[in-house]
């Protein structure tokens, strides 16, 4: 039987923007891993009739109720006393909550003080979850079958709360099934390009396996989901499926793990024993941003010119000017010039190069916003490439490095087969 869960992520700051709700996306990974659909999430304001509305709309709804913020000691955190109001009790202290409060305040060299000790009050009819963290405890309720819970909303004392105590409470309470989620990174493809050339492919699904599209700029995840009560059989279910999608579109596939590019290549260059440099124009170092937010990278990756200007692909990358002067510098010439002058710079295995025009100016009718030239080059071997990306400048340039990065990953694998 399916056993389905609702967010309630309480505060202000979420709902005029001047946060970001990071607890949901985490709850809902930390759920679908124990077989809990999570079936929606909802945020309200500071306001006891707004909370109590949404908690009786999600218990119609769901087996379990977690919530998540104003429980602080302010007089703006109204959390606690309104699921006491809801649950038809009061609030009492709570002996063995005081004295984890007392001790944690202790361990840090604070005082207890008047707005501490309101932490340990706590409804009557609820059993506390012992915050490791903070001074606001959890508080988990059971009425007519539903589990409710709330918890602080600071991240890292919501989650000790929840790997200590929900999940495992959760798994214990309750009989889900396991759900599997197989994410692929796709490259090389729009959504409804791919959408067509996997057409047949779709169709053939088994009716338990659900498929989603999830395009962002540079990449598509491709997740399969199915759920069940044997989790080596599902496994096997969705493996057959992506043996049937690979001949389809082979050199599209990524990572079969929602890995990033950024791993995939840095695995692929380690295994290869060879190193790699970028020259960025138009993506400014978001390409070693990127290759280098792995740990261990400095393994294979040398460094970046980041030769934004016309002087530096001259004078550092040694450009031609007669090349910029005639092709301009987004253009397959100045391009390959940068990538081959870093190569003899920083002398790696290889060097990705790009150059483009980001926008939102800068674009002519000739090139407009988006036009944006790729190179990637060895010792023996450059390809380049010429891409019409869109008009929003974060977008070309997460498309920009993501594409070359996917270039730099099919050079490396034709090399290696050669």
């Amino acid at each position: 039987m399916m056993v389905f869960a609702e967010l309630i992520i309480i505060g202000e700051e979420i709902l005029i923007g001047q946060i970001f709700d990071t607890n949901s996306a985490w709850i809902a990974k930390m759920l679908n891993e124990i077989g809990i659909s999570v079936s929606q999430i909802s945020t309200v304001s500071d306001n006891g009739d707004h909370i109590k509305r949404a908690i009786k709309l999600a218990e119609e709804r769901a087996n379990i109720i977690l919530i998540t913020g104003g429980l602080g000691p302010t007089r703006d955190d109204i959390t606690k006393q309104t699921l006491a109001e809801y649950f038809n009790t009061v609030l009492v202290e709570d002996q063995e909550v005081l004295k984890s409060i007392e001790d944690l305040l202790s361990k840090r060299a604070f005082s207890m003080n008047p707005l501490n000790r309101k932490q340990a009050l706590v409804p009557k009819n609820c059993t506390p979850l012992s915050n490791k963290h903070g001074t606001a405890p959890g508080m988990l309720f059971e009425k007519n079958g539903k589990v409710y819970v709330s918890m602080p909303g600071v991240p890292f004392e919501m989650k000790s709360i929840m790997e200590d105590l929900v999940l495992p409470f959760l798994k214990s309470k309750f009989d889900a099934p396991f759900i599997i989620h197989r994410t692929l990174i796709i490259q090389g493809f729009t959504e409804s390009t791919l959408s067509l050339v996997l057409e047949e492919w779709e169709k053939s699904l088994p009716h338990d396996i659900k498929l989603a599209y999830l395009p962002s700029p540079g990449m598509i995840r491709l997740r399969l989901t199915i759920s069940g009560a044997n989790y080596e059989k599902l496994q096997e279910k969705i493996y057959r499926q992506i043996l049937k999608l690979e001949p389809i579109i082979p050199k599209a596939i990524v990572s079969y793990e929602e890995e990033g590019i950024e791993k995939v290549v840095g695995e692929l260059l380690k295994n290869e024993g060879m190193t790699l440099a970028s020259a960025e124009s138009c993506t400014g170092g978001s390409i070693a941003t990127l290759i280098t937010s792995i740990p261990g990278s400095s393994e294979y990756f040398k460094g970046s010119v980041v030769a934004y200007s016309n002087e530096i692909k001259h004078n550092v990358l040694n450009v031609s000017m007669d090349s910029l002067i005639k092709y301009g510098a987004v253009s397959k010439t100045v391009v390959e010039e940068m990538a081959i002058g870093c190569l003899q710079l920083l002398k790696t295995d290889y060097v990705v190069a790009t150059s483009g025009i980001a926008g939102p100016g800068g674009g002519t009718s000739e090139k407009p916003v988006g036009t944006t030239w790729i190179s990637v080059a060895s010792k023996g071997k450059i390809i380049s490439q010429k891409y019409m990306m869109g008009d929003l400048r974060s977008s070309n340039i997460q498309q920009a490095t993501l594409t070359a990065l996917n270039m730099l990953r099919e050079m490396i694998l034709e090399t290696a087969k050669i």
